[in-house]
């Protein structure tokens, strides 16, 4: 098992018996290393500094208790925010009709870079995304990146849930 499954099996339970869902876990390198956390509340609210901070107290005890990381290292929980990564595959489907960016790990029609409307997934898992010129399917096993691009849509609803 890698660190970073080690971890997602330690920080998945803990959030979730507290009512967030994991969206991502990235552990940085450098001279003392960034473990980073992004959560959202479960019931689909907004996430607030309260939130983020009780997250932080109870996975910060849960750590030091497992100690799964050998060195020292600062832990950092976030928000997923408006331009929230797209890591499962099931967030295609979920932000369907968002405006989303997307990076490919090599190139796909000539470019690796998309930018248009998410379409959900097709039969076959792809992602389908409205671009202005066409409609294109891209295999999720090419996505290297992926994340909402806020609009003006998107701007109004989320201030309409605060």
């Amino acid at each position: 098992m890698t660190l970073a499954d080690r971890l997602i099996a330690l920080v998945e339970p803990a959030l979730d018996a507290m009512g967030y869902a994991l969206v991502r876990l990235q552990l940085s390198a450098g001279r003392r290393p960034t473990l980073q956390v992004m959560a959202e509340r479960r019931d689909a609210q907004p996430m607030s500094i309260d939130d983020c901070t009780a997250i932080s107290r109870s996975l910060s005890a849960m750590l030091d208790a497992e100690d799964p990381i050998p060195d020292a290292y600062d832990l950092e929980v976030t928000s997923p925010g408006l331009d929230r990564p797209l890591v499962r595959p099931e967030d295609f489907d979920r932000f369907a009709g968002n405006l989303a960016q997307i990076e490919t790990r090599r190139p796909l029609e000539g470019r690796k870079r998309f930018k248009g409307r998410l379409l959900g997934r097709d039969g076959d898992g792809a992602v389908r995304v409205a671009m202005p010129e066409s409609e294109v399917l891209i295999p999720l096993t090419e996505v290297s990146r992926a994340k909402l691009v806020p609009d003006d849509a998107t701007i109004a609803a989320a201030l309409r849930r605060h």
